[in-house]
């Protein structure tokens, strides 16, 4: 399981906007605290090493980090986001549930939060969907600062999001400081349904960044709303549609990491399953054929309910 990791975005809070989440009948705090231990539990269990989280994912970093107090693990990497403030307070009809700011206060609120909860073992840290228009890209101060962390031997990286994902990852990787890139690593939506970003995605790799996968089942939608290929293909292999979704990311060579975000331990292992099939040539090919315009795919995610 080398190349999989496991996201908490659906387990950390209430509300999602992924399809098809199978979670405790109450959703209060200790029960999905439970139901958050019961998957990274059956992911280290399956051989999973990499955890996924953001402060932006409710309690996700709390979670994890009582997750670590009761188990001792230390063989396991940890990526989290800056950027986002949580701000659903708990309840499934919340009129807001995050809020974005790329600035060097919230840079360094935020990972100073992190580095509680988590400590060391954070070794990514990522802004939170970075786009073109960011003010980052001219905020010198929180520039430096994320310099410095890198400096510091932590990876610094960030996550995009939208149409012009392949706008954002390349100027991001861009930014130098003192001669030396600010960012080694990118983690942006990718799925048969939006494979937009792909060629930038290839370009970093190439240039020796790392490269995670996010929404690699179109948050649901390749599940819960399979095409009909999609549902064919995993029948031949004896898998179910989400396995066929993350092998295609997987197939991807510039692919470092995919990240998987199931609400459950039957959603996790389904998810895992992409790990022993390969698909044929022509499957990739018929697989590529289900791409939407970015837009499309974007405006369509957008009108995604909290749930």
């Amino acid at each position: 399981m080398e190349r999989i990791a496991v996201g908490l975005a659906a387990l950390g809070r209430p509300a999602y906007i992924n399809l098809g989440r199978e979670l405790p009948g109450t959703r209060d705090v200790p029960a999905m605290r439970a139901a958050t231990h019961e998957v990274l539990d059956a992911a280290y269990a399956a051989g999973v090493r990499w955890v996924d989280v953001a402060r932006s994912y409710g309690l996700a970093e709390d979670f994890l980090a009582s997750w670590f107090a009761e188990t001792g693990h230390t063989d396991v990497t940890v990526s989290s986001k800056w950027g986002y403030r949580y701000v659903g307070e708990w309840r499934l009809d919340a009129p807001v549930h995050e809020v974005k700011e790329h600035s060097a206060a919230r840079f360094a609120g935020q990972w100073a939060e992190t580095r509680a909860l988590l400590g060391e073992r954070v070794r990514l840290y990522q802004v939170h969907s970075l786009t073109v228009d960011s003010p980052l890209f001219s905020d010198e101060a929180l520039i430096d600062a994320l310099a410095a962390l890198a400096e510091q031997g932590v990876e610094v990286g960030f996550s995009t999001s939208g149409p012009a994902q392949a706008d954002a990852v390349r100027r991001a990787f861009e930014l130098e400081v003192a001669g030396r890139p600010v960012f080694s690593s990118v983690q942006s939506t990718w799925n048969v349904l939006e494979p937009s970003v792909g060629a930038a995605l290839a370009e970093a790799r190439a240039a020796g960044k790392r490269v995670l996968v996010k929404e690699t089942l179109a948050n649901g939608r390749l599940v819960v709303e399979a095409p009909e290929p999609i549902t064919r293909i995993a029948a031949a292999h004896g898998v179910g549609p989400d396995a066929v979704a993350v092998a295609a990311v997987l197939a991807n060579g510039w692919v470092s990491t995919a990240i998987v975000g199931p609400s459950s331990t039957h959603q996790l292992a389904s998810n895992l399953d992409a790990a022993r099939i390969s698909l044929t040539a022509e499957e990739t090919a018929e697989l590529a054929g289900l791409a939407e315009p970015a837009e499309e795919y974007w405006r369509h995610r957008s009108h995604l309910g909290w749930d």
